[in-house]
């Protein structure tokens, strides 16, 4: 059985051509509605965060032979956790990474890290839509709130959690898109001119409905963007499609039928 991490919407994709390939998985996931939603596609889940300890058993118990990272790109921790329970248990870790893509336009200012961003935000006075999730949100609200001439608007996941966190940080109502993706261009759009937007913050996330429409949708609009690179680990393998993971599961689990798929798909 596979041990398969997932919680993003390519990741469920991934899930069930290995499925479709004919392999039993296990997958891993944070919240309720990614376990929903791959339930829904006869996969087995568990739902909740792992430690390295906890991880390592629950390998050991399941006898996994390999373990798929499909993970968020900013979900670090995870990475590492399930890098150390992979190595501890003797077995390939094998990631899944969304191919990054790089704007190299006047108005995108990339950083490395969510205070720089802040930082830079308080040049950019204006209405300011932050798409970088609930996790590091203090950080803006830190540097961003109460400054004169700038509106902070936090786009979030709909949930209770993110909205009591909110009010413990200050953030009035009338600043909260509480909305779960993923989004099209043309409602991006909509949202800019909703709240009057004149920088869009984001994250190096990717993937079709995330990254990639916010940021081309602000462009269009002459709105200035700030994006968020991902996180430096040194996975090992790692791949930026599906068919080289689902190659590599081969090559590991099914060593001939492996090597008739290796023949087409990235090293």
């Amino acid at each position: 059985m596979v041990f398969f991490m997932a919680g993003t919407s390519d990741a469920r994709d991934l899930a069930i051509q290995l499925k479709q390939q004919g392999h039993s998985l296990l997958a891993s996931v944070v919240t309720e509605s990614a376990a929903r939603s791959l339930q829904e596609a006869g996969i087995e889940v568990r739902t909740g965060r792992l430690n390295a300890t906890e991880m390592s058993e629950l390998l050991r118990t399941t006898g996994a032979p390999v373990l798929v990272d499909a993970s968020h790109p900013f979900a670090e921790e995870a990475h590492r956790t399930a890098m150390q329970a992979a190595e501890c248990e003797g077995i390939p870790y094998v990631r899944y990474e969304r191919a990054p893509k790089t704007y190299d336009h006047p108005r995108v200012l990339w950083v490395d890290t969510y205070q720089e961003a802040a930082e830079a935000a308080c040049a950019r006075p204006g209405s300011i839509m932050l798409t970088t999730g609930s996790k590091t949100l203090q950080v803006f609200t830190q540097v961003l709130l109460g400054l004169p001439d700038v509106r902070l608007v936090a786009r979030l996941l709909p949930n209770v959690e993110n909205m009591e966190k909110c009010a413990r940080l200050g953030l009035e109502a009338k600043n909260i898109v509480g909305m779960q993706g993923p989004f099209s261009k043309e409602f991006n759009q909509a949202l800019y001119r909703q709240y009057n937007t004149a920088l869009m913050v984001t994250k190096e996330s990717g993937g079709p409905g995330s990254m990639d429409e916010k940021v081309e949708a602000a462009l269009d609009m002459g709105i200035d963007v700030i994006v968020i690179r991902r996180p430096k680990l040194a996975y090992g393998t790692c791949y930026t499609t599906f068919e080289g993971v689902v190659a590599q599961v081969e090559r590991l689990t099914r060593p001939n039928a492996g090597d008739v798929l290796s023949k087409s798909v990235e090293g």
